[in-house]
């Protein structure tokens, strides 16, 4: 999603020298976008299951916590997918600008510290800001960057409610995860605000994400009221959380969270393709 919304953001935008959109580059944004999110995920599985709080996991199966494989094995998979995201980078840095290393350090880190080294800052409550940050603000921008080679205001407007929305996606597995969390003394936000906060705050931040997705239409033209389409796939796992669903039966809330992702960035891309 950051990817595709990114580098529309940069059609919309001015291409200097009269270049077009390079698909290359797209393509390799896309791939250390893929490699970080293979690789955090690795890193989670690999330092959760060695610190043992997946001791009471009702999530899907973890590789480590459920002893299927060893952990020395996660962790050599994390730090495979964090040098293709680091190899793709620096190809991505030879044309774009040197500066991107700086970016992709810091998405290394922050891939590897949510849950890795003495002080995670996923069990200081700290996640819901870095994913914001990373997946939305950095990504997305930096999707564009590397077509611009420049920062824009657009590019980091449109980085908003792609940010918002994979929040969402972090609010509803740590919603499921409160019970296990809290006896394993991992203070995610969900942990701090409680349940009921916490269902409120994911009902906000899909409805937040699709308003201000819109609310660009204000100055790139009725194209961008595309978003507004999100609603639809939206609506059930909002009404789900806000039940009280808790547990196992907010998994497929995962799943339909990620495809209202999937269909706000659809809109997002295309009403920016089209409003250009």
């Amino acid at each position: 999603m950051p990817v595709l919304v990114g580098t529309a953001a940069a059609a919309n935008g001015e291409l200097g020298d009269g270049r077009g959109i390079s698909l290359w580059r797209c393509l390799a944004a896309m791939g250390v976008s893929l490699a970080l999110q293979i690789a955090v995920n690795y890193a989670n599985d690999y330092s959760d299951g060695v610190r043992g709080t997946d001791d009471a996991r009702v999530g899907p199966l973890r590789l480590v916590g459920s002893g299927l494989v060893a952990a020395r094995s996660v962790k050599r998979a994390a730090l495979v997918a964090l040098a293709v995201a680091g190899l793709l980078g620096l190809a991505l840095a030879a044309v774009a600008g040197w500066e991107l290393l700086v970016v992709g350090a810091a998405s290394m880190a922050a891939a590897w510290f949510y849950t890795g080294g003495p002080k995670p800052y996923g069990y200081l409550g700290l996640g819901e800001v870095f994913v914001f940050v990373f997946f939305g603000l950095v990504a997305t921008a930096g999707s564009a960057y590397v077509q611009l080679e420049a920062l824009t205001a657009l590019a980091l407007v449109v980085a908003v409610p792609v940010g918002l929305i994979a929040v969402a996606l972090l609010v509803t597995n740590n919603l499921r995860d409160i019970p296990g969390d809290t006896e394993s003394g991992k203070r995610t936000l969900a942990v701090r605000l409680g349940p009921e906060r916490t269902r409120l705050l994911y009902a906000g931040l899909i409805v937040l994400s699709i308003l201000t997705a819109a609310v660009i239409a204000i100055e790139r033209g009725p194209w961008m009221l595309l978003p507004l389409l999100a609603v639809v796939p939206a609506a059930k796992p909002v009404r789900t959380v806000l039940a009280g669903a808790e547990g196992r039966a907010l998994i497929p809330v995962l799943g339909a969270t990620g495809r209202v992702q999937l269909a706000l960035g659809a809109t997002m891309a295309a009403g920016l393709w089209l409003s250009s």
